[in-house]
């Protein structure tokens, strides 16, 4: 066997064992509400945080989850008509000598957030608090709508020199399905 098939061998075997172990992230505690004025939406994401993703966002990495939340109103005999559609992202960043992580949410109008725990950090990026999906005064009582959200870690984009050190990056990638929710106003 020469060593341009055993290299291509060992690299299968390495990626079929990591998508072996690999965890699924989804989509969980959804929850659709209202204030007096706004309809909002409340979301986490679990099994976000694999392995490779954790060595990687501890060794300074910054990482991005990205979210979509879309709704729309529900209409029998033609197309949904889109009413919102909203992509908000977390993003996470170690920095090793304060060891600390600051936590930039777009959504989030009170500023970053820092911790020293990496368990509140990965809370902090897998959930949704409270995000204001449309006026109620854009919705009509009575008809039906549809809330669909996904999740996805944004694509990194590192220097070219860190692709060969950092290779395993494309391994740790994640896409939730979307979720449904169909709800009467």
């Amino acid at each position: 066997m020469n060593r341009k098939t055993l290299a291509l061998l060992l690299a299968i075997v390495f990626f079929v064992q990591n998508l072996a172990f690999a965890q699924d992230a989804r989509l969980t505690d959804i929850i659709v509400t209202n204030t007096q004025d706004d309809l909002l939406v409340y979301l986490n994401v679990e099994g976000a945080f694999r392995e490779k993703m954790k060595k990687a966002v501890l060794s300074g990495v910054p990482t991005n989850f990205s979210f979509f939340v879309r709704l729309y109103s529900v209409r029998n005999l033609w197309f949904d008509k889109k009413i919102a559609d909203i992509t908000i992202t977390n993003m996470i960043k170690y920095d090793n000598l304060k060891e600390e992580f600051t936590i930039k949410r777009t959504w989030d109008k009170s500023g970053p957030l820092v911790t020293r725990s990496f368990d509140e950090a990965q809370k902090w990026m897998a959930e949704i608090d409270g995000l204001k999906v449309v006026s109620l005064e854009q919705l009509e009582k009575g008809n039906q709508y549809q809330l669909k959200a996904k999740a996805e870690l944004s694509k990194v984009t590192l220097p070219y020199y860190l692709h060969y050190v950092l290779f395993f990056v494309s391994l740790w990638d994640f896409e939730t399905d979307w979720f449904t929710i169909d709800f009467t106003f």
